[in-house]
C-alpha cells in the first residue's frame, strides 16, 4: 500500500500491539494488518520518530561509555521487507564506533561444518556496542524449513536451542530485541516491480526472489510458528506493520528508545584525581 492521505489522528497504543505475547500459542500473523492502523496523523508520528531518534543518539553515547550492556537488534522480513532501509533510517545517526550491522547470507562451507548458531555467536555485540543482525539465526528455522532441509522435529529442537541461546545472551548483559517487518504480498509485488522499473534499483533485483515469492504462504506459516515459539520475556518478538515506512520507522525507534531507557544507563565515575587536575599552559 502507498501512503494514503492524512486522516483524523487517534491515540493508539501501537507499541503494545506489535509485541508478540510470551505465551504465543494463539498468536496469528494474519490478524496483524501490514498497513498498520488507518487513523494516524503522519506528521505527528514523524515528529515523534524524530524525537525518538534524537534521544536514541543521546542514549547511545551513554550506553557506549557505560559499557555494562550490549544491545542486539534482530531484523527479519520477507524479501523487500525493508531491513536495509530500517538500518539506515533508525540507526543511521548513531556514532559508527558504537554500532555494527551483520548480514547473514547462505552459510559457507566452514559455517556448515559447525552448529547452526556458531556463526551467529561470533557476531554478537560486545558490551557498549549495538549489533544489528540483517537476517539472523532464524533463517535456520525459516528458509531451511520452507525448502525441506530440516524436518519438523529438527525445527522444534532449534526453537528450544534458540531460546536457550537468547536467554544466555540476556543473562550475560545483552538486551535482545527482535523485529519482523511485516509487509503484504501486494506490497512486495509493488516493490519488486519498482526494482525492475528503476535503473538505480536494478542491482537489488535477484531473480531468485521470485522463486521465494512463490512460497509466500509457506513462509508466512514458518514465521508464525517461529514467532509463537520464540517470543520470550528475555527476547521478545515485535511484528512491525511495514507497508508504510513511516509507521515502521516509528515503531522500531520507539521500542529501541524504551529499551535503552530501561537500562538505567550512566556515565562512568570520574577519575578520583580529576578534581585537582589542571592542564598546563
Amino acid at each position: 500500500m502507498r501512503d494514503a492521505a492524512p486522516t483524523v489522528p487517534r491515540k493508539i497504543d501501537l507499541h503494545a500491539r506489535c509485541r508478540v505475547p510470551v505465551d504465543g500459542a494463539a498468536f496469528s500473523l494474519a490478524t496483524i494488518d501490514p498497513d498498520g492502523p488507518g487513523q494516524l496523523d503522519r506528521k505527528a508520528i514523524e515528529a515523534q520518530t524524530a524525537a525518538d531518534l534524537e534521544r536514541i543518539d543521546e542514549l547511545q553515547e551513554i550506553f557506549y561509555a557505560d559499557a555494562r550492556h550490549a544491545l542486539l537488534i534482530v531484523l527479519q522480513a520477507m524479501d523487500t521487507g525493508g531491513k536495509d532501509s530500517t538500518v539506515r533510517k533508525v540507526f543511521g545517526t548513531i556514532d559508527p564506533l558504537g554500532i555494527k550491522a551483520t548480514s547473514f547470507k547462505k552459510p559457507t562451507s566452514e559455517e556448515l561444518a559447525h552448529d547452526f548458531l556458531w556463526r551467529v555467536h561470533h557476531a554478537v555485540p560486545a558490551k557498549g556496542q549495538i549489533g544489528i543482525f540483517n537476517r539472523s539465526h532464524y533463517e535456520d528455522v525459516l528458509v531451511t524449513r520452507v525448502h525441506g532441509i530440516v524436518d519438523a522435529h529438527t525445527c522444534a529442537r532449534r526453537y528450544r536451542q534458540i531460546n536457550d541461546f537468547e536467554r544466555h545472551l540476556s543473562e550475560n548483559g545483552t538486551t535482545v530485541l527482535k523485529f519482523f517487518l511485516h509487509i503484504s504480498k501486494d506490497e512486495q509485488k509493488q516493490r519488486l516491480e519498482d526494482r525492475l522499473k528503476d535503473p538505480t534499483k536494478h542491482w537489488k533485483f535477484n531473480p531468485g526472489d521470485l522463486d521465494e515469492r512463490a512460497r509466500w504462504n509457506d513462509y508466512q506459516a514458518a514465521y508464525q510458528d517461529a514467532l509463537r515459539a520464540c517470543s520470550t520475556k528475555h527476547a521478545p518478538w515485535h511484528v512491525i506493520p511495514a507497508n508504510r515506512k513511516w509507521i515502521r520507522n516509528h515503531l522500531v525507534a520507539r521500542v529501541v528508545r524504551q529499551a535503552l531507557e530501561n537500562l538505567d544507563l550512566r556515565y562512568p565515575p570520574a577519575h578520583p584525581d580529576m578534581a585537582k587536575t589542571t592542564v598546563a599552559d
